[in-house]
């Protein structure tokens, strides 16, 4: 039977792991893909001739970038408890910039050239993103601190849609090389639902085993009674 020590010990060390990693994507996509947005460029080719699809792009990219740095950090216990204060004002700072990076995502969608089966997986993620966000604001303050966090971990799942979707993207690239004949735009389709799907299901998994399962103790791990342990120790 092992240790069950051995075994919180374990499943801590790799929940940081997986958060470094998180982290790491998050930042590393951040700082690829955003600045040159912001000094009139991009990292993928974008066609201007579409009105205001470009300033939508860049609108969009700044404040998006900000949530998914900001994001991991929310996630620290230690963080929250020492500095209470900084987590709510990076938790304030995250929501509107999901509202304002959303915004224009919404006419980024409208416009985009990419199809119609892409633009209802980014309209899609984008009405499920503005909604966890209002769960997550109107939780958080009816004092549901619970709550809050479980709809925090599905909006930042969502957040990170940004992540996920490049890294498909850029396995669909590898595969084109491999098949020539696959168009680009069936690639950037299928990675943007995965993204999408691949990450809703994710953050259920972790609010059901992280957050749900931890509020219902089976029987055998409760503490025995005050009483009963005291007799046990007595000598």
């Amino acid at each position: 039977m092992p240790d069950p020590i051995v075994s919180r010990t374990a499943r801590r060390r790799w929940r940081r792991l997986l958060w470094g990693l998180m982290a790491l994507l998050a930042t590393g996509i951040a700082a690829v893909y955003v600045p040159p947005y912001l000094t009139g460029s991009s990292v993928v080719p974008i066609d201007r001739h579409i009105a205001g699809y470009y300033a939508s792009l860049v609108a969009h990219a700044g404040p998006a970038g900000l949530t998914l740095v900001i994001g991991p950090l929310q996630f620290v216990p230690r963080l929250r408890a020492r500095y209470p204060r900084l987590h709510r004002l990076a938790g304030r700072v995250y929501l509107v910039s999901v509202v304002a990076a959303s915004a224009a995502a919404l006419y980024a969608a409208a416009v985009t050239p990419s199809g119609f089966p892409l633009q209802v997986a980014f309209f899609l993620l984008t009405a499920a993103w503005l909604f966890t966000a209002a769960q997550a604001y109107r939780t958080i303050r009816r004092g549901e601190v619970q709550l809050h966090r479980v709809w925090m971990i599905r909006n930042y799942a969502l957040t990170f849609a940004a992540v996920t979707l490049r890294l498909y993207l850029l396995a669909g690239l590898g595969l084109m090389k491999l098949v020539p004949s696959l168009p680009f735009r069936d690639v950037y389709t299928a990675s943007g639902w995965a993204a999408l799907l691949g990450n809703v299901l994710v953050a259920e998994y972790v609010i059901v085993h992280r957050i749900l399962l931890r509020t219902t103790r089976r029987p055998s791990e409760a503490p025995a009674p005050r009483r009963a342990v005291s007799l046990i120790t007595r000598p």
